[in-house]
């Protein structure tokens, strides 16, 4: 958003607060009429004053006055963020991160700036230059900040630990002359965890450590690099790596409390038509805490699935269905017959705070929790299901670990598979036909690593290839709006597009402008958005009325207001104010990523060029499958998509939640 030009006499800061979108309530258009009434500091912000505005009666003047009262610890946030020469926009995040008193903390520690994402090291040091008398580089709380920092952005790439020396590495590249007292300082802060390596089956010399403890921990990475037993040690952000312990912990007391809660016998009623391993699968869920399902499109998971529910409904035993997104959960409850929700839904999420009502206090009521599209759970998300299954419960996950993994930090399923601690059934037969044919087989060889040719007479999978970005956005347009509702009559509201990227024509960015413009074109009257747009969300907000939304949730825009919109969701009507219209994006194309957990009748695929180097099997793979009926692959990115499926994987995960899950295996087996 374009910065506000005070009225000579004016405050840059409320100018700037007011353009920033911080007034609650306050929509665009309204915040460049303020000047016109007179309002161009705080102290002119008055109900009397308000209610000269447009369109602005008793009511909503009263109203406004009140919101703009109750945001006053973002003004002070946003008056140091000016001074200092930093975006406004940045206040909202810190207000939220730093509570009410935030303005306060910055001025005490302007390095808790980096909690927030997105925030630079260089934007930090600029606020303690403004904010601190003599700011020093080597300040202890500088050197504790670039640790959290680090840790931060490793976890943007899924880790949940990274190795001590590559923090100290990215400690002296910003200048820290004792890496070591920085580490130290995170670590005695709260913020960071540190792990020793896993003990040698030989304790060998006996000397190796003092008796009295080691000093400060790293100092012997802190030393010309030399490399010792510390450097096998691994730093976590606590609240990773406090997670990552309690899923394990979790699932070995869930294991151990397990009870038989139904006769073996008693699959064959519900056995028709299953095969041999999906026979297993239901079985297993009968006898074991934690058990998974995998398998790729067409196995017969979802049929599996619901023959575990129509057997635990005939004995009347207490089923929970959920998934990670609100797609997800409407195509399970659709095939099994059963009501299903949204994990965050299940747990009773709070809000953006990421607490969840129901807990270990007050846990879960049902005896049987399944949960699909398991591939998508972070590690947080896990710990928060888990904790909530009181002792007896039998979790039941299904996923396809060739998925790419969560958003979030952790490698949950392909761990729970790794670590040998839970029993796996892999469906591999491949049933899926009449009603998916091509795009099953399709999925198949690539999962498995192969390109095939596509052999689709039906047009179920179409490929069109384009000899670069432009074309290839000029064909996901006609696509979409054109060829697959005239030839397929799949109407594009069924259409979703998914691109590897946000940036070039054929990004979500450029996308969704050329679609808008076809499909709904108007001036975005608010935050950009007009009625009858498709949008998705890029952050939790399930303290919204009725029921808030969450992340990649897609909707369509069913009316918009004076700073508010209302949103169909899958999972339900949203009306979306303040703050959560940022988290808002058009969705016509979305990311591989934001479409995962999600079908649709129609999937446009668009491969462009600039793509070629992010391109993985997990990534194409995701990306074929979000399709049910149709499947058209724009292909732009030559022989780079050949080599993605055959020899690139996703980039690996630093966790250690595998050896944790084994470890407490085999404490509770001992």
């Amino acid at each position: 958003m374009t910065a506000a030009v005070p009225a000579p006499g004016g405050d840059p800061v409320f100018a700037a607060f007011c353009a920033a979108g911080l007034w609650p309530g306050l929509g665009r258009r309204t915040a460049a009429e303020l000047p016109a009434a007179g309002i161009t500091r705080p102290d002119d912000v008055t109900a009397d004053r308000l209610l000269k505005l447009p369109r602005v009666g008793r009511q909503r003047a009263e109203r406004l006055f009140s919101s703009f009262l109750a945001a006053q610890p973002t003004y002070e946030v946003v008056e140091l963020l000016i001074a200092a020469g930093l975006q406004a926009k940045l206040a909202a995040g810190v207000a939220d991160a730093l509570g009410p008193d935030a303005a306060r903390r910055l001025r005490d520690d302007p390095w808790a700036l980096l909690s927030l994402p997105g925030v630079s090291l260089a934007e930090a040091d600029r606020l303690a230059i403004a904010v601190l008398t003599g700011a020093d580089r080597q300040d202890a709380r500088r050197g504790r900040a670039i640790v959290g920092l680090t840790l931060r952005t490793a976890t943007r790439d899924g880790h949940t630990v990274l190795p001590a020396d590559l923090v100290v590495a990215a400690l002296r590249a910003e200048g820290i002359t004792d890496p070591a007292a920085a580490i130290v300082a995170a670590v005695d802060g709260g913020e960071v965890l540190e792990h020793e390596p896993p003990m040698p089956e030989d304790d060998g010399d006996a000397d190796a450590e003092p008796a009295e403890g080691p000093p400060s921990p790293l100092h012997s990475q802190a030393r010309e690099g030399t490399r010792t037993e510390a450097t096998d040690r691994m730093l976590s952000l606590a609240r990773f790596g406090m997670a990552e312990e309690a899923v394990a912990e979790n699932v070995a007391r869930l294991a151990a409390a397990a009870e038989l809660i139904a006769d073996p016998l008693s699959v064959r009623k519900v056995a028709k038509g299953l095969d041999k391993a999906q026979t297993a699968a239901v079985a297993q869920v009968l006898g074991n805490g934690v058990s998974l399902l995998t398998g790729g499109p067409g196995t017969g998971k979802s049929r599996t699935v619901a023959a575990v529910v129509q057997l635990l409904r005939a004995k009347g035993t207490e089923i929970a269905l959920a998934a990670p997104t609100g797609r997800a959960a409407k195509r399970l409850e659709e095939l099994t017959d059963h009501p299903a929700t949204t994990v965050h839904r299940l747990l009773g999420a709070q809000g953006m705070t990421g607490g969840f009502s129901r807990n270990e206090e007050w846990p879960l009521d049902a005896e049987v929790v399944v949960v699909d599209e398991a591939s998508m759970l972070d590690v947080e998300l896990t710990a928060a299901l888990l904790e909530a299954c009181p002792d007896g419960t039998h979790l039941l996950l299904v996923g396809d670990p060739a998925q790419l993994p969560s958003i979030g930090p952790g490698h949950v399923l392909g761990d729970l598979i790794d670590s040998g601690a839970v029993p796996v059934t892999e469906l591999t037969t491949l049933y899926r036909q009449a009603e998916g044919g091509a795009i099953a087989r399709l999925a198949t060889g690539v999962r498995g690593g192969e390109l095939p040719p596509v052999d689709s007479p039906d047009r179920e999978v179409v490929i069109v290839p384009a000899t670069g970005s432009a074309e290839a956005a000029r064909r996901v347009v006609q696509l979409v709006t054109d060829s697959i509702p005239r030839a397929l009559g799949i109407e594009p509201g069924a259409v979703q597009v998914v691109t590897p990227v946000h940036r070039g024509p054929a990004g979500t960015i450029e996308l969704n402008k050329a679609l808008k413009a076809v499909l709904n074109p108007g001036e975005g009257t608010v935050f950009g958005f007009d009625p009858g747009d498709r949008v998705v969300a890029t952050a939790n907000h399930l303290d919204l009325e009725p029921i808030g939304f969450a992340n990649g949730e897609v909707g369509v825009v069913t009316k918009a207001g004076e700073g508010s919109l209302d949103v169909a969701f899958a999972s339900g009507p949203v009306t979306v104010t303040g703050t959560a219209l940022s988290d808002l994006r058009h969705g016509w194309a979305i990311t591989v990523h934001r479409a995962q957990g999600s079908e649709w009748p129609g999937v446009v695929v668009v491969l462009p060029p600039e793509a070629g180097g992010m391109l993985s099997r997990p990534l194409v793979y995701t990306a074929l499958t979000r399709a049910q009926k149709h499947l058209s692959i724009v292909h732009a990115s030559g022989a780079a998509l050949v080599r993605a499926v055959r020899e690139v994987d996703v980039r690996p995960r630093r966790t250690r939640l595998a050896s944790l899950l084994a470890e407490y295996a085999a404490d509770h087996a001992g």
